[in-house]
């Protein structure tokens, strides 16, 4: 047993010097450094040695053994907060109630993530930055909880120092109001599959129900760099392009369920642009735009899993490509940061014309707005190199949908360290 733990244990329980004279050990010598502490901790029946009359301080302890000697502490009303809530997972074995202490020891937690990553492309060469995440959360009380997110970037493709930028990305409330689970703040927007919507948004976020949630969502968009896309008209085509400008409402409601071993969802979203523009005499909002998606996942073997999306506009925006599109994903194991050596392959077909889309996030070339959406396909593969970092690797290779003429591939790869 290391001194520090000693002597810590000790004090929490009120030791004072030679409150015990007996010697219940006969490896640990009146002399000993330990001596005192270890007489009252034994006195106090919280350790026990082996049995044998010695204490075996060389030898190293298994945690069910110190979750033990935690436990005894505990029952004898030491200040062990912090040993408990390490030890939370094999004192719960023992059927000593922690759920709280980790909340008491740790109420502001701060985790963080590095990514290096490289890209080569046809049309655009190749580029390489450096993202630095730090995530804040911290608990007001058991229903509500904060989170932050602090984002700095550094490109190394325009300039030899690299230019950066750091942001306050995120910052959000969670908590629960009777039966509701409530989120309101800043955050960025996945919606189901990233698909039609990943993108930054001030919003209020209402679900209800666990195997079967249903949920709301009002806000508006926020920090215009998230956004792949920018309105445009054109008028030779007479069809304008949307994504979302910063200031736009919108509204998302949705359904997602399990049933058996399928996990299914269905979307509504609804983008309500402030900004008008004249086309064709008339003062038309290029950002207004209602999207439907339907969605299954289920397993087809062992680690096997096959996603399929479908996704409809309510109106020809641009007039070249249609209305609906669709996105196919087979996934094969995958990474786990927290366990070396593990890995996963997967493939996708996209389909996604800019009237189904609002800001959607992928790797692959989406084109301009008014190149009317992209498709194409991707492979790649992810592996945990060690614990807490994984390398990620994709081919994509995509063409316009409005224009079949603009075509580009990329490799795109990224270094993860997770502490």
């Amino acid at each position: 047993m290391k001194k520090s733990l000693v002597l810590a244990m000790a004090m929490a329980l009120g030791v004072t010097a030679s409150a015990y004279a007996a010697n219940p050990f006969s490896d640990v010598p009146a002399g000993h450094w330990a001596y005192d502490s270890i007489n009252k901790l034994a006195a106090a029946g919280v350790i026990e040695g082996y049995g044998d009359t010695t204490f075996g301080g060389d030898k190293l302890m298994t945690r069910y053994e110190m979750a033990q000697i935690v436990a005894k502490a505990m029952a004898r009303g030491a200040n062990v907060d912090k040993l408990a809530a390490e030890f939370a997972d094999e004192l719960d074995n023992l059927g000593v109630r922690v759920a709280n202490l980790e909340k008491k020891a740790d109420n502001v937690k701060i985790t963080g993530e590095v990514r290096f990553d490289y890209r080569d492309t046809d049309n655009y060469g190749s580029s390489s930055t450096m993202r630095n995440r730090l995530w804040v959360t911290g608990e007001a009380n058991e229903d509500w909880s904060y989170t932050a997110m602090i984002e700095n970037t550094q490109d190394f493709a325009h300039s030899d120092s690299g230019e950066e930028t750091t942001k306050l990305r995120r910052a959000w409330v969670d908590g629960r109001i009777g039966g509701l689970t409530v989120k309101a703040g800043r955050w960025d927007e996945c919606t189901s599959t990233a698909n039609i919507l990943d993108a930054y948004i001030d919003a209020v976020k209402v679900s209800y129900g666990d195997k079967v949630k249903i949920w709301g969502l009002a806000g508006k968009a926020a920090d215009g760099t998230a956004y792949n896309y920018n309105s445009s008209y054109d008028e030779e085509k007479d069809a304008w392009t949307m994504g979302m400008e910063d200031g736009d409402r919108l509204y998302i409601a949705g359904i997602e369920a399990q049933v058996g071993a399928v996990d299914a969802y269905f979307n509504y979203f609804n983008v309500d642009g402030s900004a008008k523009t004249m086309v064709n005499d008339k003062a038309l909002s290029l950002t207004d735009k209602e999207i439907y998606n339907v969605g299954v996942a289920f397993d087809l073997a062992k680690d096997l899993r096959l996603g399929y999306e479908y996704m409809w506009g309510d109106k020809k925006i641009d007039k070249r490509v249609s209305k609906d599109g669709y996105v196919a994903r087979l996934d094969y194991k995958g990474a786990d940061a927290a366990t070396a050596g593990s890995w996963g392959l997967h493939a996708q077909y996209f389909d996604q014309p800019i009237n189904a889309i609002i800001s959607p996030t992928t790797d692959a070339n989406v084109f301009d707005a008014e190149d009317g959406g992209y498709k194409g396909w991707n492979v790649g593969a992810d592996v945990a190199l060690a614990k807490n970092i994984t390398l990620c690797v994709n081919y994509y290779d995509t063409e316009a949908k409005g224009d079949s003429s603009k075509d580009d591939k990329v490799l795109y790869s990224e270094l993860y360290f997770n502490f």
